[in-house]
């Protein structure tokens, strides 16, 4: 009790900076609009909803790559229980944003903030039957909330890091309060499951279901639109992508992308931010090379003076690494941790990671162990390394070979995580 008392006095003080950092105009971010209150469970209730006899199942993301994971999982899950009513919440615009692509599979909301007035009015609003989270994100207010309520909660894709789980050993009361009313743990690894069991969770809790990441789904339209890039950025062309990249980290690529050239001078890098607000200083970072956005592009071929193809639009990255020979993933050159290789992997792409991946070490690993992806050090690294593959195809090709081996290896995650939760269903 005593932790969930200082954690709301410190939320509360802290709520001005809560407001600012999410409501604060960033340029090329889109806003909130109208239903920025959402976020403190002033939320429309909703008649496809609160007039179905059955109470709707709340699943919960947080931005758009966990949103676009649990996609086809709501497909798959609609499929057996097409009469299940869904409301499937996000923290960003973004995931907002790509939820709206599930069309009337779900009703989407804004989640509150974590705060005990706001979560008690949304579950007020919507009473429903149980919460299912994607990966492993414990507010306490919900949580705590959901127990007084009775509603079970089940954590998708639960993964726990050696280092939380040293954090969380620390404050081991203050985690047993946290961890208490879940439900279920489906988690990624046997590692993750092992660690939880460390921190006091029974193995009647766990399970081990695998990523359902890894069940990503490339359709063929997508794969067109790729082909179609490709041939407007110059098939004959050797390109390379970095996807994701974080301030800091655009100035190595470009350092590299000096070394590429050296070697390959008709190389076309894709160049592709993290974040939107960051895509004018990146687009004047590139322009002494000849830099194309891809907004201002009309689907003309790119002039052979041009050597930076600027993906500044969201959500059609996959699109833009299939258009690419090989891929690096950012946010692992400078300490954020690294984003998930797994879109460049399907796609049968040579993945390329900075040393600083440890938010996705085990996919990481697995590709590194199997051929399918390599650890470059530094700038000057990266750029040797690619330069490297877009003289070899034939390296190219094994190197994307064994990355797409090691996604359809651990597939399957989608069905045995729909098994589970379908019974839960049932039971709880």
């Amino acid at each position: 009790m005593i932790y969930r008392l200082l954690y709301n006095l410190l939320i509360h003080l802290g709520l001005p900076l809560v407001l600012l950092a999410l409501y604060r105009p960033k340029k090329g971010k889109p806003g909130f609009g109208a239903r920025w209150a959402e976020h403190l469970g002033r939320v429309p209730p909703s008649a496809r909803l609160t007039e179905q006899p059955e109470a709707p199942l709340w699943i919960h993301t947080v931005s758009v790559g966990e949103t676009l994971a649990i996609s086809p999982f709501i497909r798959a899950l609609k499929a057996e229980r097409p009469d299940l009513p869904i409301l499937l919440t996000t923290t960003t615009r973004t995931g907002a944003e790509q939820a709206e692509k599930l069309g009337d599979l779900v009703v989407h909301r804004y989640a509150p903030l974590d705060y005990p007035w706001a979560v008690s009015a949304f579950l007020n609003t919507f009473k429903p039957r149980a919460l299912w989270v994607m990966e492993t994100e414990l507010w306490p207010n919900w949580l705590a909330a959901c127990e007084a309520r009775h509603l079970p909660v089940t954590i998708l894709n639960a993964r726990l890091s050696e280092r939380s789980c040293q954090r969380y050993a620390r404050f081991q009361g203050a985690f047993d309060a946290l961890s208490r009313p879940l439900t279920h743990l489906l988690c990624q690894h046997q590692d993750d499951g092992d660690r939880f069991h460390r921190l006091g969770i029974g193995r009647e809790r766990l399970a081990v279901t695998g990523s359902i990441k890894f069940d990503i789904q490339l359709d063929e339209d997508l794969l067109a639109k790729g082909r179609a890039l490709r041939q407007q950025l110059g098939e004959g062309r050797p390109v390379w992508i970095a996807a994701s990249t974080h301030q800091g980290e655009d100035e190595q690529v470009l350092a590299a992308f000096d070394l590429v050239l050296k070697a390959h001078p008709a190389a076309l890098l894709i160049l592709v931010p993290r974040h939107p607000e960051r895509f004018d200083r990146t687009a004047e970072l590139c322009a002494s090379y000849g830099c194309v956005r891809r907004t201002c592009q009309q689907g003309e071929p790119l002039k052979s003076a041009d050597r930076i193809y600027l993906g500044d639009t969201m959500g059609e990255l996959p699109l833009m690494m299939a258009a690419a020979d090989l891929a690096f993933v950012g946010g692992s050159l400078v300490p954020i941790g690294g984003h998930n290789l797994l879109e460049p992997a399907a796609l049968g792409k040579p993945c390329l990671t900075g040393p600083a991946y440890f938010n996705f070490s085990d996919i990481t690993r697995q590709l590194v162990a199997q051929g399918g992806a390599a650890v470059v050090e530094d700038a000057a690294a990266l750029g040797a390394r690619v330069s490297e593959l877009l003289s070899e195809a034939g390296k190219r090709r094994e190197m994307g070979e064994q990355a797409r081996a090691v996604v359809l290896r651990n597939q399957g995650a989608l069905a045995r995580t729909l098994s589970h939760c379908l019974a839960s269903l049932e039971n709880d």
